[in-house]
């Protein structure tokens, strides 16, 4: 087996990619080792002490370290924690799988609460996260998530290598929210929520 790396546009972050599937669906985030107990590979990565955040996507692991660590020194121990954990075909999550985690359902965490009545607003702007930006934050080594639109505006969180990223307010400005306004009239802003 061979796990490939690329750099993000978060310098802090590195995507490591496997050469086969992650997670079978969705994405996880784990921002803190507490949060990373239920999942062997992730408390592995952050066990070794120089780790911020770990994000599971569909084909890659993003890995953000902390600040003032050096990936020269870092990156081997990912890549060995990595093969160990894919050769020995472990489970990704204790218990052998993520039925028992409790991920809190997306609206859960929402900013704002949605109005019925911009229903055809809000599904046009789903249509467009899930098939163009969803895709082009994943080869940065992150995802998005939606959280409300309401008055003109959506709120969306960034995650993985694009949380924390020096470029993460142009991605939500410039990319994001010129995309969403051209092709979603309603739309006049896009913030971090």
């Amino acid at each position: 087996m061979f796990i490939e790396t690329e750099t993000t546009p978060n310098p802090s972050s590195l995507k490591f990619l496997p050469g086969q599937t992650v997670m079978p669906s969705g994405t996880r985030e784990f921002a803190s080792p507490e949060a990373a107990e239920v999942s062997p590979l992730a408390q592995a990565i952050f066990d070794t002490g120089e780790v911020v955040n770990v994000f599971f996507g569909w084909d890659f692991v993003t890995v953000t370290a902390a600040p003032g660590t050096q990936w020269s020194s870092l990156k081997p121990q990912v890549v060995s924690i990595l093969l160990d954990h894919f050769v020995s075909e472990a489970p990704l999550f204790a218990g052998g799988s993520a039925d028992g985690i409790n991920v809190p359902a997306e609206d859960a965490e929402m900013a704002v609460e949605d109005k019925e009545e911009d229903a055809e607003t809000i599904a046009a702007i789903h249509e467009l996260l899930e098939t163009r930006v969803r895709p082009a934050v994943a080869g940065d080594g992150g995802d998005i998530a939606y959280r409300g639109f309401s008055d003109g505006v959506v709120y969306l969180t960034l995650q993985g290598a694009c949380s924390g990223c020096p470029s993460s307010t142009a991605t939500l400005k410039h990319g994001i929210e010129s995309l969403l306004k051209h092709y979603v009239p309603e739309v006049v802003e896009v913030r971090a929520a």
